[in-house]
């Protein structure tokens, strides 16, 4: 038989066994007393999330809802709580990583002496995994836990990957593409020339400035996150940027989604709200497309998209982030959006010119200093 390799732990993975260890030790320590077990679950609501002014990130509050085993409304979640705390603790011994399709799959069985099931679908189990995230003070990927991978990176950094090293300026034109997991342990910056991220909203507008060498001219790295950034996009910006102190710069479509993907990269999320001190980027920037640009572009009135109701009533909600009710200018934008009756998407830009947006348009808004905060 083979002898089995040795798994060597990193810091936080010896960590992350702590915090599952002692979420079990107080499970068994209640049973012992004759007590209910039961874990305490942070809620995950706007209800019990606020604004910190000084940090200037969403930060969750301390309200809690308990996860009884002996309250039959209850029980079943217990049960795969429990489950799911179990199994990433096998990932993390065995060094392995799997995605949350995986996990799913892995506990998945019948019930002994029943004929239910631990988890009936994947939908009943990602929202158990988000609870063990808040739970434990873990991100998902410290639990060995992985999402689908969207985005890549091009530009002016040398990076190692496990210990595969890439060069981020000879990657052609698919870039590298960035993991789900993107922790110290796994990549670490080796080498950086660039003097700024510029993070673009789609990978058509990234294709754009890729083919056109936009990085190598402007010396910066250039991210996408295929829309909403997954948190793998997000954390690596938010490393880009306190460890190697490069502005952040984005370039989002001119829509409340747009907008929205703006603050949850500079504020945060309420989902992950726990984790925003790891995650949010206050000094962001918005660097367009802005709701004037329609003039001061010159654009043709066949790239308007008529704003529906549900347009509006995000935009209205938007405007009435903490995070935004206080600032002029992005009140303002809105409401020009508003009165405008009209969003815009930056490949209306092209409009102008197939490369109007990484010759004119972006060096423009950099050389003013042209943003939205």
């Amino acid at each position: 038989m083979a002898k089995k390799t040795a798994i060597k732990l990193s810091k936080r993975d010896i960590q992350t066994l702590e915090n599952l260890a002692g979420m079990a030790n107080r499970v068994v320590a209640q049973a012992k007393r004759k007590k209910d077990p039961a874990v305490d679950i942070p809620v995950r609501a706007l209800s019990n999330v606020c604004f910190n002014d000084r940090k200037r990130i969403i930060e969750m509050g301390k309200r809690t809802s308990q996860r009884q085993l002996f309250n039959l409304s209850q029980a079943k979640s217990f049960m795969q709580t429990m489950l799911v705390a179990s199994g990433t603790k096998q990932l993390i011994e065995q060094g392995k990583t799997t995605s949350i399709r995986g996990l799913y799959y892995l506990l998945k069985h019948t019930i002994a002496g029943v004929k239910e099931e631990t988890f009936d679908e994947q939908g009943d189990c990602d929202p158990i995994i988000e609870d063990c995230e808040v739970l434990l003070e873990c991100l998902r990927e410290e639990l060995h836990l992985y999402a689908q991978k969207r985005g890549d990176m091009v530009g002016e950094i040398v990076l190692t990957d496990k210990g595969d090293e890439i060069d981020c300026s000879r990657m052609g034109s698919g870039g590298y593409g960035i993991p789900s997991i993107v922790e110290p342990d796994v990549i670490q910056f080796k080498k950086c020339s660039a003097k700024f991220v510029l993070h673009v909203e789609k990978d058509t507008v990234w294709q754009r400035f890729n083919e056109d060498k936009f990085w190598s001219k402007h010396h910066c790295i250039l991210t996408h996150g295929a829309g909403q950034p997954p948190r793998g996009v997000r954390r690596l910006l938010y490393r880009l940027h306190n460890e190697l102190n490069l502005p952040i710069y984005c370039l989002l479509d001119n829509d409340p989604w747009g907008y929205y993907i703006y603050s949850v990269i500079k504020q945060g999320s309420i989902n992950l709200a726990f984790e925003s001190q790891r995650m949010a980027i206050p000094d962001a920037k918005f660097l367009g497309l802005r709701s004037i640009d329609f003039v001061r572009c010159k654009l043709s009135d066949s790239v308007k998209i008529s704003l529906n109701d549900q347009d509006r009533k995000r935009a209205k909600q938007i405007a009435e982030y903490p995070w935004f009710i206080k600032k002029k200018a992005w009140q303002k934008e809105i409401e020009t959006m508003l009165d405008n009756g009209f969003k815009l998407e930056v490949e209306a830009l092209t409009n102008r010119d197939i490369s109007f947006v990484t010759e004119q348009y972006v060096p423009q808004r950099l050389q003013e200093g042209n943003f939205l905060d």
